[in-house]
């Protein structure tokens, strides 16, 4: 790890290089314990132009730990669909609680303290410590991981959890002993010198250490020191074990439109896409016949089918390869299921705290997308849920 090259080398240039080079970023404005929280939770596995609108949008609806703390786990979802990875926004609001029942709603100023939050991991609680209290702790994500392994030359496996561990401590103990100029210093936001120093770290690998094409080498503040640049070495690091390959699963998705009413479920409360609304589906590539038969089965009397091509969606485990069909049954039909009035706040079963999970219900087409977290995997066949079938084809 860090032998030859010493932090106390890399930490002034680096710092120097930051101070003019880094983004302009909505959670960096006004780097308070929640702002920064929220965004490094939203970052997690998601691009930064991506996390932006987002950021922005939640920080207007839940501006503080109590309105996040209470918040309705539906809207919750909603503000946070099209992100993926939908435990970040339970593990938010769980720990949310947890900071408002424990800390006065306050996020604690304590390493320690945040490691027992909710969906907060080293990583996390060290960015909280450094940026939002200036606490000399690392953050070590994948970008710092790459160009520590880079400017080191080590080829040692990242996925291994003692590497990260020992890049941690050889960090932590570099950051406690740090000394930098004054007139350095004093550039930087707060004078925060261990917040700038994680972010300057994050900054320089996801701009200018790239994990995906040639790196920029020339632009780097570290290109004087680096042993992977000296050695011609850098596309081989970092060294990562490869993957376990995705599960493929075919799935038949249908858009059941029941005059101007769209069918959709909520899906269990563990498990993939735990909570959230979608789309009716069921596993395996269906046929014409199938689908009829599937619809009917749930004493739908179908009027008009129409296929609506293949889709794909990637999680990181499996992947979806899926058909869809939009299906306009006969209103009398769909007596069973229940309806939901547009102006309806509470669904069915929601002041018993039963949501219904599972079962069919039916809501107002016009703006089921803008009241129900659909999830990003329903994307291609969630624009189908707002039109008219027409006269495509006729069910025999």
């Amino acid at each position: 790890m860090l032998h030859d090259v010493k932090l106390e080398q890399l930490a002034e240039p680096l710092l120097t290089w930051f101070v003019g080079h880094a983004r302009t970023l909505p959670w960096r404005s006004e780097p308070t314990p929640y702002r920064v929280w929220v965004s490094e939770i939203m970052l997690q596995q998601t691009r930064v132009e991506a996390v932006k609108p987002y950021f922005e949008r939640f920080m207007k609806a839940l501006p503080d730990v109590e309105a996040l703390a209470a918040c309705p786990e539906d809207a919750l979802l909603k503000l946070w669909e099209g992100l993926g990875y939908y435990n970040r926004a339970r593990n938010l609001q769980k720990a949310a609680v947890q900071v408002m029942e424990e800390y006065d709603g306050k996020l604690p100023a304590d390493y320690a303290k945040l490691l027992t939050l909710k969906g907060i991991g080293s990583y996390t609680a060290g960015a909280i410590a450094s940026i939002a209290y200036g606490l000399p702790v690392p953050a070590v994500d994948g970008n710092v991981l790459r160009i520590i392994t880079r400017v080191t030359a080590d080829d040692t496996d990242i996925m291994k959890p003692s590497f990260r561990g020992g890049v941690e401590a050889e960090l932590l103990s570099m950051m406690q002993k740090l000394t930098l100029p004054q007139a350095l210093v004093k550039k930087l936001r707060d004078e925060n010198v261990p917040g700038a120093l994680n972010q300057a770290l994050m900054e320089l690998g996801a701009t200018v250490c790239l994990p995906n094409g040639a790196p920029l080498c020339g632009e780097c503040p570290w290109k004087t020191f680096c042993l992977a640049r000296q050695q011609e070495r850098v596309g081989e690091l970092p060294v990562k074990r490869k993957a376990k390959e995705r599960r493929i699963e075919e799935r038949t998705v249908f858009i059941i439109r029941d005059g101007d009413k769209v069918a959709i479920r909520k899906r269990p409360d563990t498990g993939l896409l735990a909570g959230l609304y979608e789309l009716p589906n069921v596993e395996g590539d269906l046929g014409d016949a199938e689908v009829l038969a599937y619809v009917k089965e749930l004493s739908f009397s179908p009027i008009r089918v129409k296929e609506l091509g293949e889709a794909k969606h990637i999680f990181s485990h499996v992947e979806w390869h899926m058909k869809g069909y939009a299906i306009l049954v006969e209103e009398e039909s769909a007596g069973a299921a229940e309806r939901v009035p547009k102006e309806c706040d509470v669904l069915p079963g929601e002041a018993s705290g039963e949501t219904g999970a599972g079962s069919l219900i039916f809501v107002d087409a016009e703006d089921a997308g803008e009241r129900y977290a659909i999830p990003k995997a329903f994307a291609a066949y969630a624009r189908y849920m707002d039109i008219r079938l027409g006269n495509e084809r006729f069910v025999q």
